[in-house]
């Protein structure tokens, strides 16, 4: 009785001819990705922030103000802007304005700011907007870079 044996060279057959195809469709396959990159939106001037939103804002001659009310002081004296913060805090606290359940069903307050200054603005400048933002209770604090020119 004569042992079966295995016929490889169709197998080998049809591997070469696979690797031909792929050698073939491997140069005309796309080789350069093109991304296409949103150009810059417009700056519109005829959005309204919702009432609840808290953006101060570092003007270039480093004055500071909540959302439309300005003389809150300055960058070397945030004092004003401070106690500003604070009131509107305990004004939410007694109102509940922005009252959810937490998880152990008491209320939450909104203390989210945003600080809004221009591109140029130096580092050191915006630290100590934001450390004077975190000691009226803010939190979190995020930061928005436009165009303040």
């Amino acid at each position: 009785m004569s042992t079966p044996q295995i016929n490889v060279t169709p197998l080998i057959d049809v591997l070469l001819v696979l690797l031909i195809i792929f050698m073939i469709i491997t140069p005309i396959r796309p080789s350069a990705f093109e991304a296409k990159i949103p150009a810059e939106p417009e700056a519109r001037t005829d959005i309204d922030n919702h009432p609840h939103t808290l953006i101060v804002s570092l003007a270039n001659d480093r004055s500071l103000s909540l959302n439309k009310e300005t003389e809150l002081g300055s960058l070397t004296d945030p004092q004003a802007l401070i106690v500003r913060l604070q009131n509107v805090f305990e004004e939410r606290t007694e109102q509940l304005a922005f009252a959810g359940s937490s998880e152990d069903g008491s209320p939450t307050i909104e203390r989210t700011v945003f600080i809004k200054a221009s591109r140029q603005t130096p580092y050191g400048e915006i630290v100590k907007l934001v450390d004077a933002v975190k000691m009226s209770g803010a939190s979190p604090i995020s930061l928005q870079i436009d165009h303040l020119d």
